[in-house]
C-alpha cells in the first residue's frame, strides 16, 4: 500500500464511499421491505381470523335462500298447477 500513488488512493476512497452509500440504500430498502412484509402478514392473519365466520354466514344464507325459493316454488305450484 505504501507504493500507491495519491490518485490511486483517492480512487480507492471514492469506491469505498460509493460502496458505503449503496450499502446504506440497500439496508434502507431491506428495512422497508421487511415493514411491508410484516404489514402483509398482519393483514393475512386478520383475513384468516374472519374467514370461518364468513363461511358460517354464507352457509346460513344459502339455507335461507333455498328455503325461500322452495316456498315460492311451492306457492307457484299450488296456485297454477294444482
Amino acid at each position: 500500500m505504501s507504493d500507491m500513488s495519491f490518485k490511486q488512493a483517492k480512487d480507492l476512497v471514492e469506491k469505498i464511499e460509493l460502496t458505503e452509500v449503496s450499502l446504506q440504500k440497500t439496508v434502507k430498502d431491506i428495512e422497508e421491505s421487511s415493514r411491508t412484509f410484516n404489514e402483509a402478514l398482519r393483514q393475512q392473519k386478520i383475513i384468516l381470523d374472519i374467514v370461518p365466520s364468513i363461511n358460517f354466514k354464507l352457509g346460513f344464507m344459502k339455507i335461507l335462500v333455498g328455503t325461500n325459493l322452495g316456498f315460492l316454488l311451492g306457492l307457484v305450484i299450488g296456485k297454477y298447477i294444482l
